[in-house]
C-alpha cells in the first residue's frame, strides 16, 4: 500500500505482540506497512484522513460512563422459560453472529432444565463446529449443505415423480432438476425441516450475512406461494414453509447481533424494517465485543469506547430487548469459554 502523496509511511514500533504472531512471514520483496489502531472510527472525510497520518501526539484520555450492565444470560434465561422455539440470529458478517449462536445454544439448554437443542445454520461461512470445539449431550449441530441438499433433493424427486415417467420424460425432469430453482428449492425445503423441529425443543439458527437474509426472504415466499399452488389450498396449514414460522411470534424470536459501529447498527436497521414489512417483528438486539463495556482504561481505547454510547442508547430507545456482551480477551472458542458470555458476572 502506497501513502497518500505528501504523507510518510506509517511506522509501526511497538505493536501487539498477539497481531504480530497472526500476519504471516512475508516474501522480502513484498512491501507492508502496518498501520496502528486510531482513536476515531473513521467514519466522514476528517477522521479518514488520519489513516496515514502519524503525528506522533499522545492521545487525549477522555471521560464516560460505561453503559448499565444487560447480561447476554438475561436474554438466554428468558428464552429458556418459554420451553422450545426457534431462535433466529441476524446480523452483518463479522458481528459474531455464529459465536452467539453458539453460547446462546449452549445457556439455554444447560439453563438447569436440560432442554434439547438443535444448532444449525446456513451460512457457508460459519464455524459452528470449531467455536464449540467440543460435542455435548441433548445438543445436535448441524449445517444445511447446499450441494448435498441439491443431490438429496434430486434423487428423490426422480424416485418419487420418476418412476411414474417413461425414459423422454425421465429425460425431462433430470434437465429440468438441473436448473439453478433447484438448490433453491432444496435448500428451503432443509431449512423447513429444522425450523420444524422447534415445536418440541429448541432450534437456534445462525443465518448469513444481512443481504443473504433479504434474499431469503424473497425465496421463502416464492417458495411458500409454489407449494400452497402445488396443493391446491391457500391455508397455512397447506404448507409450513420457512416465512410462515418466522411470522409465527409464538414460536419464533428474531434476534438481531451486532457490534456498536455505524455500519453494522445502519444494517441492522434496514434488515428490521425489511422483516417488518412482511409482519415478523424483532425480539432482542444483542451488541457484541463493545468496548465500552469492558471498561478500558488506556486513554486511545476509551477515545474509541466514547464512539459506541450513543449507538448503544439508540439501540436500547429502539429495541424491546437488548443485551450487551463485552470484549473478552480470548476468542471465546469452547464450550467453557462460551458459557462465560452467557455468566451474569462475565463483565
Amino acid at each position: 500500500m502506497n501513502p497518500a502523496p505528501g504523507l510518510s509511511p506509517p511506522q509501526f514500533t511497538s505493536g501487539n505482540p498477539r497481531s504480530l504472531k497472526i500476519f504471516p512471514r512475508l516474501s522480502p520483496r513484498c512491501r507492508a506497512d502496518i498501520l496502528p489502531l486510531k482513536p476515531d472510527t473513521l467514519v466522514g472525510p476528517a477522521n479518514l484522513r488520519t489513516l496515514l497520518r502519524d503525528d506522533g501526539e499522545p492521545v487525549e484520555d477522555v471521560e464516560f460512563d460505561p453503559p448499565a450492565p444487560k447480561p447476554l444470560a438475561n436474554l438466554v434465561n428468558e428464552i429458556s422459560a418459554s420451553g422450545h422455539g426457534l431462535i433466529m440470529m441476524l446480523g452483518k458478517g463479522g458481528v459474531g453472529k455464529t459465536t452467539i449462536a453458539a453460547a446462546a445454544a449452549v445457556a439455554a439448554r444447560l439453563a438447569a432444565l436440560g432442554h434439547k437443542v438443535h444448532l444449525s445454520t446456513c451460512d457457508p461461512a460459519a464455524h459452528i463446529e470449531e467455536t464449540l470445539s467440543s460435542t455435548l449431550p441433548n445438543l445436535t449441530v448441524s449445517k444445511i449443505d447446499p450441494a448435498k441438499e441439491t443431490e438429496e433433493y434430486r434423487s428423490y424427486v426422480m424416485e418419487t415423480q420418476g418412476a411414474r415417467l417413461d425414459a423422454a420424460g425421465r429425460a425431462l425432469l433430470e434437465e429440468d432438476l438441473r436448473s439453478p430453482c433447484t438448490e433453491e428449492i432444496a435448500v428451503l425445503s432443509a431449512i423447513s425441516r429444522v425450523f420444524s423441529e422447534a415445536a418440541d425443543q429448541f432450534v437456534v439458527m445462525d443465518n448469513p450475512p444481512n443481504g443473504h437474509s433479504r434474499v431469503f426472504l424473497d425465496l421463502s415466499e416464492s417458495y411458500r406461494k409454489e407449494q400452497e399452488k402445488k396443493a391446491g389450498r391457500t391455508d397455512a396449514e397447506a404448507f409450513r414453509s420457512p416465512i410462515l414460522f418466522l411470522q409465527d411470534p409464538t414460536l419464533t424470536k428474531m434476534i438481531h447481533v451486532t457490534v456498536a459501529e455505524t455500519t453494522p447498527v445502519a444494517e441492522a436497521r434496514s434488515l428490521e424494517e425489511s422483516l417488518r414489512n412482511v409482519g415478523i417483528e424483532p425480539w432482542a438486539y444483542i451488541v457484541n465485543c463493545s468496548l465500552a463495556a469492558s471498561s478500558p482504561v488506556t486513554p486511545i481505547l476509551r477515545r474509541r469506547a466514547t464512539s459506541e454510547i450513543p449507538l448503544i442508547e439508540e439501540i436500547e430507545a429502539k429495541s424491546p430487548r437488548v443485551a450487551i456482551v463485552p470484549l473478552v480477551r480470548e476468542e471465546p472458542v469452547g464450550f467453557e469459554k462460551l458459557l462465560k458470555l452467557t455468566e451474569p458476572s462475565s463483565r
